[in-house]
């Protein structure tokens, strides 16, 4: 491990604290003018913060509310497409329902029509309980939601608010698609009083109101109801429109001005007004933000406060620059003096980590020790950072990780059904081959060898799974989906066969025996992911493709037992690949493991590895 040594070196307190008692008479020569104007600038950035932060919170709040219903309705939507959708399937389609509503709280009810117009689904009672329904048996459900205009094509849409039962829902509708028909739809009701309760969980004190708006003018959620009813005596039930709640801020925000000091603000979508007021009360600022996509209209989320708030904040600005004045202007000198001294140590850390970003470990040097503790401290947590990430390199290949980091770890790494296109390998003979070398010299052998395969593999983006014995294990299409992911591996393979005669070329002039090499490609389905238990996983593919694979690479020794490489693939790889490839017929077998024949082909493994279309000479495109 680098640097493990303990160096003791001064602390970063008594650095700073030395700096600054140094630095006592230099402060003197600033201007005060300059710090009160830097201070300002300051502030008002921070106030523009203050602004994008609490209103994108809110929106984001709202967003993600409603957007659990969005995901839930899609999720079912791929596992209800192409199949008869009536009233008649309701129970076997109730356990999805049941679970779907069951996970996702927000969901008050889940509703299938077919296109009869026949509705049933799930409801959630006043008790939490959930419950059966069709239209006919308890047609109140059916106020909760409507449908919007949806076609086969159209992805998760959002209808119009619908009040019912005193409260007020949202929903959205995805379409149900039968052999490309649409067969029904799928809709998820939401009821609005969660958001209300977030709402009134951001709201900043007394001082703040937050809100939401729908449909232009109507209220669907307010912080500070109790507050109406303590000063009008009035009880509001919402939704209700600006002029039945009664509040003059909201109801001037379509009159209110842009303030230009929050262009940052407004950069980012959140417009902040100035609004004033018409009978001698306080002015107010309005900080909101648009939200499309929810419905035909737009929702407007926002908060106001008193506009004295912001006057507070520059009397205290003043104040402070007044006082603090010698203590700004030293922290100012010191921060650059710390900077320039922080900027060597972070510039070798940065360049670092950029091949630690590539992946290119090799690359990376020992920082060296540090007589400043903490550096030394984050040199030496560096090092061994580094020294784990070599030894993790070594055992995961380095594009899968690639892969994995830029889908994401939790998702990428899911087992799940996946069709791609595997490629095994097996060296021809390699047992009599190693009988006349030693261990050492049988381990270089297979690591010349699977250097060349691997090699062929990244090239054209492929993931090598594992090797075993003298085989290996490719495959292309995950974690990462492909479309071509069959005409990739076609061209790997051909690309090994380039790779395996030059080097056999190389072995013939150094004496050296050379090797032959089988290859096996097919396409299919697997499940794709970490497959293990405890600390111990693979991601790996697990499935029939893969023993298909392996039976057609074992099929060389009959199909060509002489050649320097045979190259097999399946009727399911030849076609996924489209045409182009250059192949020819094997005849059709029967693989050990296998009930039904196979249909083999062979493919060119002279042809060019390195361009998209590969030279035709027959393929299942031309034969058919």
């Amino acid at each position: 491990m680098f640097g493990t040594k303990s160096v003791r070196g001064i602390s970063m307190t008594a650095l700073v604290s030395t700096a600054f008692g140094a630095l006592l008479t230099v402060s003197m020569l600033l201007v005060l003018g300059l710090a009160v104007t830097a201070n300002i600038r300051n502030t008002f950035s921070l106030l523009n913060d203050k602004a994008v932060l609490t209103t994108n919170a809110l929106a984001q709040q709202v967003s993600d509310h409603l957007d659990l219903a969005a995901g839930a309705v899609l999720e079912l939507k791929n596992l209800f497409d192409n199949r008869e959708i009536g009233l008649d399937q309701f129970e076997e389609l109730k356990p999805s329902l049941l679970a779907a509503v069951y996970s996702n709280m927000v969901i008050d009810v889940l509703v299938i029509t077919d296109v009869s117009g026949e509705e049933f689904g799930i409801y959630r009672g006043e008790t939490g309980r959930l419950w059966p329904f069709q239209r006919q048996q308890v047609p109140e459900i059916s106020e909760r939601y409507v449908l919007p205009k949806v076609t086969a094509r159209s992805g998760a849409t959002w209808g119009p608010l619908v009040q019912a039962s005193g409260e007020l829902y949202a929903n959205v509708t995805v379409p149900l698609v039968n052999e490309g028909k649409l067969s029904g739809y799928l809709t998820a009701a939401v009821s609005t009083e969660e958001i209300g309760n977030a709402v009134r969980q951001l709201d900043g004190g007394d001082d703040a109101t937050v809100f939401i708006l729908a449909n232009g003018d109507e209220v669907i959620a307010y912080s500070d109801l109790a507050l109406v009813r303590a000063l009008t005596g009035k009880s509001i039930a919402l939704p209700a429109t600006i002029s039945e709640l009664g509040d003059s801020v909201l109801s001037g925000l379509a009159t209110g001005e842009l303030m230009e000091t929050f262009e940052k603000a407004s950069a980012l979508g959140v417009d902040v007004r100035d609004i004033e007021s018409h009978d001698d009360g306080p002015d107010h600022l309005s900080m909101t933000k648009r939200l499309e996509g929810y419905g035909p209209d737009v929702w407007i989320v926002g908060q106001y406060y008193e506009a004295s708030t912001i006057s507070r904040e520059i009397r205290r600005l003043f104040g402070s620059a007044t006082v603090g004045l010698l203590s700004i202007v030293v922290a100012l000198v010191l921060a650059v003096l710390l900077l320039r001294r922080a900027a060597r140590p972070l510039a070798e850390i940065a360049k670092r980590a950029q091949y630690i970003g590539a992946l290119e470990f090799d690359r990376v040097k020992p920082l060296p020790q540090s007589r400043i503790r903490e550096l030394n401290q984050v040199y030496q947590a560096f090092n061994a950072m580094v020294v784990g990430l070599r030894a993790m390199n070594t055992y995961v290949p380095r594009s899968l990780f690639r892969k994995l980091m830029r889908l994401g770890m939790d998702q990428a790494m899911v087992a799940r059904e996946m069709e791609i296109t595997l490629v095994f390998t097996d060296i021809v003979g390699f047992t009599s081959l190693s009988e006349n070398l030693t261990a050492v010299e049988t381990a270089e052998a297979l690591n010349q060898h699977f250097a060349l395969l691997v090699a062929a593999v990244e090239r054209e983006g492929g993931t090598v799974d594992k090797f075993i014995g003298d085989g290996m294990l490719a495959f292309w299409g995950a974690p990462d989906a492909r479309p071509d992911h069959a005409r990739a591996a076609v061209r790997a393979c051909v690309g090994m066969a380039a790779a395996l005669r030059a080097d056999n070329r190389a072995c013939a002039e150094r004496g050296e025996p050379p090797m032959r090499l089988r290859i096996g490609i097919h396409s299919g389905k697997v499940v794709v992911g970490n497959v293990g238990a405890l600390d111990r996983w693979n991601y790996t593919v697990v499935g029939d493709a893969v023993n298909l694979c392996e039976r057609l690479q074992s099929l060389g020794r009959d199909v060509s037992p002489d050649d320097e490489v045979v190259i097999l693939a399946s009727e399911d790889t030849i076609r996924r690949a489209g045409g182009g490839i250059a192949s020819s017929p094997a005849g059709t077998h029967r693989l050990r493991g296998r009930s039904g024949a196979v249909t083999v082909w062979r493919v060119d493994d002279r042809a060019s590895p390195l361009i998209g279309d590969l030279p035709a000479a027959s393929s299942v495109g031309a034969a058919e």
